[in-house]
């Protein structure tokens, strides 16, 4: 692997890929500094130093730090995950939509076309509540009001910025996911999450130096994350390999045939996606009880407040029910089985076809049971860090997550990127390309 990344600067291709993600992760971090209009700056950021261990610090750290700035990036690109999440579902229970998932390219891109359709919406939703709930909010200290200028222009002026924030991320996304290295979507959750991590380690020092933070706490810190990366390193690596035989076959005077190889299934097959689908439906609602001041959108926030016992039982649901359902829309037994029985290939101890199907099928299904405890056990790691320990900073399993899964993705393609060079470099050169 470390040869294959090393010899990445020499391949052409894969270099302008590398830049050009990079340069379009340099351009959403440019955005998350520019402020929207009408904003007490000043008033913001002190709300949010004292919320840091809260729902807001979450959000925080998924939007990169634009939240705190109130960037016209503050909605970040989870409005376009839960338009995806919608879609997915009825993917499944609309007849339509599901024919159209099968008509090939053209069907998606008309399915593409209708998420983004549904992400303005999401979005034109969440910056109304977002800009009513800031104009009944103050400043910690002082009672500043947020909001230099409230009312409708304050309103539509914030909802046409974050949403227009939005589809641009979704644009950008998209660009890196075609032109770049890894998945767009995830590239910019990724850099952040890890955008916020020097600051959070900055702070902590800066509370170890006025004596608000205990170094053995630090280590202890430190230690868990080194403890949760090495862990989420080995159950994303980690494989189940089903031996397939290939039977004899003559063809004119040759025999093929006759060797044995395996079918590799991932542990956790669906990688990342679980915990960030979770996360974005679980955000919707926390965001509308934390800016709406209703009485009864207050109520039902606070049984799902963050942390709590009933947002933590709906969490780990909701990651289970994602992995199976994402790993079921992924991966087909059926396909697999069919596909071995055409070329020969079979389990030993188990008949061809149907039988094949259920036995892989099985055994998936045991797979994704680890896989969603696995996940669930990670992502629920905040709460403890946060409520037991009195981490002064938002940290959790779930970016930690997502950090260590698309760090691992992203050198994957790399990898194939480089060794698909090295095998054309092998044709060309080789007694193949001359004959």
């Amino acid at each position: 692997m470390k040869a294959g990344i090393g010899n990445a600067a020499g391949i052409p291709e894969l270099r302008r890929r590398v830049i050009f993600t990079l340069v379009m992760l340099a351009i959403y971090r440019v955005g998350v500094q520019i402020p929207t209009p009408g904003i007490n700056g000043e008033a913001l950021a002190a709300f949010f130093a004292k919320n840091a261990n809260t729902l807001f610090g979450m959000l925080n750290m998924f939007s990169g730090g634009a939240l705190r700035n109130f960037s016209i990036f503050a909605l970040g690109i989870m409005p376009y995950i839960s338009a995806s999440i919608i879609f997915q579902l009825l993917t499944v229970v609309v007849p339509q939509l599901e024919a159209l998932s099968k008509e090939g390219e053209a069907g998606r891109h008309k399915i593409t076309a209708y998420t983004r359709y549904v992400t303005v919406v999401l979005s034109l939703v969440q910056g109304l509540f977002i800009s009513i709930g800031l104009e009944s909010m103050t400043a910690p200290v002082g009672g500043e009001m947020i909001v230099i200028h409230p009312g409708w222009s304050f309103r539509i002026m914030t909802m046409i910025t974050l949403t227009s924030g939005t589809a641009f991320l979704m644009w950008l996304g998209e660009q890196m996911t075609e032109r770049g290295i890894g998945n767009g979507i995830s590239m910019i959750i990724f850099a952040g999450i890890v955008a916020r991590m020097p600051a959070a380690i900055a702070q902590s020092f800066k509370m170890l130096g006025t004596g608000n933070f205990n170094l053995v706490l630090i280590l202890v810190v430190l230690a868990m994350m080194g403890a949760v990366v090495a862990f989420i390193v080995f159950m994303e690596t980690a494989y189940r390999r089903i031996p397939i035989q290939y039977a004899k076959r003559v063809v004119g005077r040759k025999m093929y045939g006759g060797q044995s190889s395996h079918l590799p299934l991932k542990i956790n097959m669906a990688n990342v996606i679980p915990p960030i689908f979770a996360s974005s439906i679980m955000m919707f609602p926390a965001t509308i009880g934390g800016f709406v001041k209703v009485d009864w959108v207050q109520r039902a926030a606070s049984y799902v407040q963050w942390g709590s016992l009933p947002y933590n039982v709906i969490y780990v649901a909701m990651i289970v029910f994602f992995s199976f359902f994402y790993t079921a829309v992924t991966f087909n037994p059926n396909d697999i089985a069919e596909n071995l029985k055409k070329n020969g290939g079979f389990v030993p101890g188990v008949r061809p076809g149907k039988k094949t199907a259920e036995f892989i099928d099985k055994v998936m299904v045991r797979l994704t049971v680890i896989g969603s405890i696995y996940l669930s056990a990670v992502c629920v790691l905040p709460t403890v860090l946060i409520k037991e320990l009195q981490v002064p900073f938002y940290f959790g399993g779930t970016a930690l997550l997502i950090v260590v899964g698309v760090a691992i993705d992203t050198i994957a393609q790399i990898e194939s990127h480089t060794i698909m060079r090295n095998y054309d470099g092998f044709l060309k050169d080789g007694r193949l390309s001359r004959r």
